[in-house]
């Protein structure tokens, strides 16, 4: 029963969310498995493993396909999110854990980013479109 309610209270979450907090939302869970991931890959628990690089990946591809490519922002944005699923993949067959940091490090840097931009939006001082 309390998984159901945790489900109910994720899926009214992202219902009710602004597009903004709905990308903020992608970054913190991309974030989560790739973490996951790393411990996975220090504990040998190379199923594991999988699943968080697949799930990271995942999200990767849906911030991808919510860009508009119409912006330059936006294609530098894909191509930075086609770099980071190439070494989760490379991470993901050959078990490297820099990797892993590496765009941890750079999802991290974004979605720090992407807070900051939102704080900005809601004070009115500009206006984000990516």
């Amino acid at each position: 029963m309390n998984n159901q309610a945790q489900n109910l209270y994720l899926k009214t979450q992202v219902n009710t969310a602004h597009p903004g907090e709905l990308t903020l939302m992608l970054f913190n869970g991309c974030i989560k498995f790739i973490k996951q991931a790393g411990e996975c890959i220090q504990q040998k628990n190379y199923e594991g493993k999988n699943n968080n690089i697949k799930r990271a990946i995942d999200i990767i591809d849906e911030l991808m396909i919510t860009l508009k490519m119409e912006y330059e922002i936006s294609q530098n944005l894909f191509s930075l999110y086609q770099f980071m699923k190439d070494r989760l993949i490379k991470a993901n067959i050959k078990l490297e854990v820099e990797n892993i940091q590496l765009v941890l490090e750079m999802m991290t840097e974004l979605r720090d980013t992407w807070v900051q931009a939102l704080k900005e939006v809601k004070s009115g001082n500009t206006q984000v479109t990516v």
